[in-house]
This record gives structure tokens, C-alpha cells and sequence, in this order.
């Protein structure tokens, strides 16, 4: 026993010591990609002639990008299960760094088109790093865990969107340079400094057949514990990339914003996601278990889109921001109970199926979000109509809450049922 518990100490230091270096890569990750989302639709409008023109190719260049993703998901997934996640996420920053490089080089919207549709299929960092997180944390410190990691995005959020609209400002192509910069940098520190988390006793053979999409979806859906929660995943998934897909046009046709508008307005969403996740989260969770978390997440994100969608005023746009600090935590209970209903061996199978939904979400909102945003699109500035995509989002999102409340009151009875065959 005395020569177990050093082994044991050894190895619990070495997976704190793991999760700074996970912590910082998931940050560079994520200003890299802040950086350009003020200013990707402002350079797909440079290719185009008017609003509703617009549109269409950014839902274009928007929805390749998930396409592309929903199918390379699972398969990087799979691929870090078979050969550990470092090499994996390796891949990811590649892909980042050709995206940027060449979309700031792009000379017209189909070669835009195309360097999506690549990137896409070699970019699945996030669902990557959720299960690296999930190899070197116990069950009962991944919600914890998972909401530090939402933190690091959430301060990605809060410097790329800032950065990327004052560089957009001066030129709308140089924050794909910078981001392309800041991929070669987090390739460079995931290379020599990124330690693996998965060692090779719990990695499974690489096969095809789990790398299906569909497959994997329902294999998620079998999941015991959390099976349901596919659901709830996929409709505030939804709203999410409306949220993401339409916010910018959506300011842009209502109030008139910039890149330096919108880029604050983001950075204000990444400071709300930094502080909850990052400082609040570990200790309200002492407090609220992590279903009861997501059910007020949920609560409060619905009252959140519905408001955006209904605001008349610039600054309602931030004082929604803050008041919804709930939704910020949905993310983080939910892919807790997920992960923690997975078998160990499966975690980037199990939370590569959950990025591929949410790929497949991403897919399907910019082909959602054309339908309003080319109805609201002639509108004149301040009109409510054109907060249709936000109305459209809160309707999901109370979707999302009502299948959550009912798994949750069924595995609340199948307990019950249980206690009482056993008395």
C-alpha cells in the first residue's frame, strides 16, 4: 500500500500540473478565432453589393464551415481515442493556420468558400480539449474543470473580438493575419510544450465505423444517464450558432454598428463567460449540482434572446449581456453530465460526438438564420421585425429547457423506483 499512494500522488500532481498547459493552449486557440469574427462578414460584404447579397454568402461561407466540421469531428475524435490528443489538437492548429493565412489572401468568395470546407475538416479543437480535460479530471471535478476551460474562452472572447475590430478598422484582412500569427504560435507551444493527457492503457484501436456522424450521434443517444440530453444539446446548440450567425448582421441592419461595435459587444459576452465560468462557477457548484445549473442556465439564456431580439437601444444590447451571467453556464453542467455518463475509454468518441452535433447545428443555423435575415434585411434601422433570428432563438431555447426539466423529472422517478424496490 505505502508504494502505491507516491505512484498515486505522482500522478494526481502530474494531471494538475496538465491542466494549466491545456488551459493556456484553449486561450491562444480561441483569440485566434475572436479576432476574426467582427470582420468576416464585413469582408464577405466586400465581396458583395448589398445587405440582403450580404447574407446569402456569409450563410454560404458560414455553413460550409460546418459541413465540413460535422463530418471531421468525429473522425479527430476517434483519432485522439486511437493516438492520444496532443497530436490531434496539433492537427487543429494547422488547420487554423492555413484558415486565417488564406482567407487573408483570398481573392473572391468561392475560393473563401473552399478554404472553409478545409479548415472545417481539419478543426475539431474543442470537443479535443474537452476530453482532454475529461482524461486528466476525476467525474466529480469536470464540471468544475470544463467551466475553467469555458473561462479561457470566455478571455478569448473578451480580447479577440477587441483586437479583431480595431485591426479591422484599419484593414479588414489584417486580423486573419494576426490570427494566422497567433495559430503558429499555439502550434509551436502545442509541439514542444503541450503534454499528452491520454496514456496508451486506456487508448482503443482506430475504426471507421466510429467515426460515422450519424453513428456517433446515436450512440450518444444510448448513453445512460444523459441519452435524452442529446435534446437539450441540440436546440440550445442551435441558438447558439443563430446567435453567432446572426448577431453581426443583425447589429449591423438594426443599429447600424461597425467592427469596432461589434467587437466590443463580443468581448462583453467573453467577460460575462470569463468571470461566471472562470471565477464563480467552481463556487456556486458547492451550492446548486450541476442539473439545476443547467436548468437556470437555461431559464435565464431564453429571457436573454428574446430581449436582445426586442431591444430598441445600443447600450440594451450590453445590459442584457450582463444580466444573463446564468446562461454562461450551461455549456459546462451539461457536458459535465455527458462526459461523466461516458465510459473512460471513450471520452473523445463520446465528446467528439457531442462537437459533431454540434457541427451538424452549425450546419443547419446559417440556413436557418437566411430565411429571417433576408426578410429583415430591407427593414429601416430600429424596426422589431428585425430581431426575428433572436425570437427565433429564444423559442429554442425554451425548447431546450422543457427537455431538460423532463429528463431530469424521469431520472428523478427512476431513482425513486429504485429506493423503493430495494426497501
Amino acid at each position: 500500500m505505502t508504494e502505491r499512494r507516491p505512484g498515486l500522488l505522482a500522478a494526481r500532481q502530474s494531471r494538475a500540473a496538465a491542466m494549466p498547459f491545456i488551459m493556456l493552449a484553449s486561450l491562444i486557440d480561441m483569440i485566434s478565432i475572436g479576432l476574426i469574427i467582427p470582420v468576416l462578414p464585413a469582408l464577405v460584404g466586400s465581396f458583395t453589393g448589398s445587405h440582403a447579397e450580404q447574407a446569402h454568402w456569409y450563410v454560404v461561407v458560414a455553413g460550409t464551415f460546418g459541413i465540413a466540421n460535422f463530418f471531421g469531428s468525429p473522425i479527430l475524435g476517434a483519432l485522439s481515442d486511437s493516438f492520444g490528443r496532443r497530436p490531434v489538437l496539433l492537427i487543429g492548429f494547422c488547420g487554423l493556420m492555413f484558415s486565417f493565412f488564406a482567407t487573408a489572401f483570398a481573392p473572391s468568395l468561392r475560393i473563401l468558400v473552399g478554404i472553409r470546407l478545409i479548415a472545417g475538416v481539419m478543426q475539431a479543437n474543442l470537443s479535443v480539449a474537452n476530453a482532454y480535460v475529461a482524461d486528466i479530471t476525476p467525474p466529480e471535478e469536470r464540471a468544475r474543470r470544463f467551466g475553467m476551460l469555458g473561462a479561457m474562452f470566455g478571455i478569448g472572447f473578451v480580447l479577440g473580438p477587441v483586437i479583431g475590430g480595431l485591426l479591422g478598422e484599419i484593414n479588414l484582412r489584417l486580423p486573419f493575419l494576426v490570427a494566422g500569427s497567433m495559430a503558429v504560435l499555439n502550434l509551436l507551444y502545442g509541439f514542444f510544450v503541450l503534454p499528452e493527457s491520454l496514456p496508451p492503457s486506456r487508448r482503443r484501436p482506430f475504426q471507421w465505423r466510429n467515426t460515422n456522424p450519424l453513428r456517433t450521434l446515436y450512440g450518444l443517444t444510448q448513453l445512460k444517464g444523459a441519452g435524452s440530453l442529446v435534446g437539450t444539446v441540440a436546440c440550445a446548440g442551435l441558438a447558439q450558432f443563430l446567435l453567432y450567425t446572426s448577431w453581426v448582421l443583425y447589429t449591423t441592419f438594426k443599429f447600424g454598428w461597425g467592427t469596432r461595435e461589434n467587437g466590443l459587444s463580443l468581448a462583453a459576452v467573453g467577460i460575462v463567460a470569463a468571470v461566471m465560468q472562470g471565477l464563480l462557477l467552481g463556487r456556486i457548484l458547492k451550492r446548486i449540482s450541476p442539473r439545476r445549473l443547467a436548468v437556470l442556465g437555461l431559464i435565464s439564456s431564453t429571457i436573454a434572446y428574446a430581449l436582445w431580439g426586442a431591444a430598441t437601444q445600443s447600450w440594451m444590447m450590453f445590459a442584457i449581456i450582463f444580466l444573463n451571467v446564468l446562461g454562461a453556464t450551461v455549456g459546462a453542467a451539461i457536458q459535465s453530465i455527458i462526459s461523466s455518463a461516458a465510459d473512460a475509454h471513450e471520452q473523445g468518441k463520446t465528446l467528439g460526438a457531442v462537437g459533431g452535433l454540434n457541427s451538424l447545428m452549425a450546419v443547419l443555423a446559417p440556413l436557418i438564420a437566411y430565411v429571417p435575415l433576408q426578410l429583415v434585411s430591407h427593414l429601416p434601422r430600429g424596426d422589431w421585425r428585425i430581431g426575428a433570428p433572436f425570437y427565433l432563438c429564444a423559442l429554442l431555447q425554451a425548447i431546450a429547457l422543457a427537455l431538460t426539466v423532463a429528463h431530469f423529472r424521469r431520472e428523478q422517478i427512476a431513482r425513486r423506483s429504485v429506493t423503493a424496490a430495494a426497501s
